[in-house]
């Protein structure tokens, strides 16, 4: 056991793999007791919020301000007020009326403002101009009318009097400390399309898809193995029984296998277990063929059949003189169904046929719900990129670790 170990702690393949995979659990493990909670609790009543930290702006009215008087600041402000699309509008409206805006680039944001300001007239509309577009010309110039305004004056309305209050005057360079702003909330991978906190729930998902990995490769890898043991040793007739079965679901494609049975259980029965007991039910058959073949090589060893003159059982010749010799074979096999039960699950999913909604949040179910939202036409890739990376490690390290393995064990690969 110990010269495995070291073997296979030489396989750069297998550490790396290793490694990764490690590396998922500990953040599965440390998380949660970092941000604890529900992982499907809704926090934003909006959706897709961006990722980055947030601040109550109630509390901030309160907070102790500091004058910082910073480069470009009011620059930064103007371009993020005066967005491309209404530079667009505005350059548009300015050709329209016969304003030369041949010379002048979008970029130059004050020189835009400034020719706007000149030939703007909400009192007289052009000609050609709809009604719509008129109303939205003269939204954009109530908006545009407050830049340059150094400060803003906030009211506190009294509800017995019905009277506004002067409350706070915020000027262009006061800034607060968003340490000292009570109520903060930083979202490293924003929300969902529910309002949801996609990282913890990105965290609780990888766990519970790789719980139904684990429960799909140990009950595909459990059949498998044991129909193979079975098939290689015994041979003859129950071999040809044994195969026939397996060659039938060799037969029908296991995708199409698994979508059948997964619909026919219906949406409230089926929990992440029994999802993943499906994968398995239905991911058997490589394994199984595989393993006979590595039986059927042993049966015929010189200490197989000094067990069978001395007389023992079926049940411990296979487990003590043949199953020792593939066990190495058999974690493997295992690994790779591991991987497979993941990528299975998430295919289902994306079908809206994995796991209920309403419970245990899965890598599959996050696609489906970012895809259902269309967070991938909308540019909310925080919703989707991080869980396609989260699949896309899980099943390279299981990968890598697997090839590791066969280069230790598999004596035609050894260097």
């Amino acid at each position: 056991m110990k010269n495995t170990l070291r073997q296979l702690m030489h396989s750069s393949k297998f550490v790396v793999g290793a490694g990764i995979f490690v590396l998922i659990l500990l953040t599965m493990l440390i998380y949660p007791l970092i941000n604890p909670g529900n992982p499907l609790e809704m926090i934003g009543v909006g959706t897709f919020a961006k990722p980055g930290t947030y601040f109550s702006l109630y509390d901030a009215m309160d907070t102790k301000t500091e004058t910082l008087k910073i480069k470009d600041a009011e620059e930064n402000r103007l371009t993020s007020i005066v967005s491309m699309e209404d530079r667009v509008s505005m350059v548009e409206f300015m050709e329209k009326i016969g304003v030369d805006v041949s010379g002048v680039e979008m970029d130059d944001v004050d020189t835009i403002l400034e020719m706007w300001r000149a030939n703007f007239d909400e009192k007289s509309k052009p000609k050609g101009i709809t009604n719509a577009k008129w109303r939205n010309y003269k939204t954009l110039n109530n908006r545009l009318s407050k830049i340059g305004k150094e400060e803003r004056v906030i009211y506190d309305l009294d509800p017995a009097t019905n009277e506004e209050h002067k409350l706070k005057v915020v000027g262009g360079t006061d800034y607060v400390n968003i340490n000292g702003v009570v109520n903060t909330k930083t979202l490293p991978l924003g929300t969902d399309n529910f309002g949801r906190d996609v990282l913890k729930e990105l965290v609780s998902a990888c766990g519970t898809s790789i719980l139904i990995g684990l429960v799909a490769g140990a009950v595909a890898t459990f059949i498998g193995l044991l129909f193979g043991l079975l098939a290689g040793y015994l041979g003859g007739i129950a071999d040809d029984i044994i195969m026939f079965v397996t060659n039938v679901f060799t037969v029908i494609p296991s995708f199409v296998l698994l979508i059948l049975i997964s619909y026919s259980i219906g949406q409230e029965q089926r929990g992440a277990t029994v999802v993943a007991v499906v994968i398995g039910l239905t991911s058997w058959t490589w394994t199984a063929r595989s393993v006979r073949s590595q039986v059927i090589s042993l049966r015929n060893r010189d200490h197989v059949n000094l067990s069978k003159l001395s007389g023992h059982s079926l049940a411990r010749i296979i487990l003590t003189d043949i199953l020792p010799y593939i066990a190495s074979y058999v974690v493997m096999a295992f690994i790779l169904q591991v991987s497979s039960g993941i990528l299975s699950e998430a295919q289902l999913s994306l079908l809206g046929l994995g796991p209920k909604t309403t419970t245990t949040p899965t890598l599959g179910l996050m696609m489906n719900w970012a895809m259902l939202y269309a967070a991938h036409t909308n540019g909310y890739w925080w919703a989707y990129f991080p869980v396609i990376l989260t699949i896309t490690l899980i099943s390279f390290s299981l990968n890598l670790m697997n090839t590791g393995m066969d280069q230790v064990f598999n004596p035609t690969l050894r260097d």
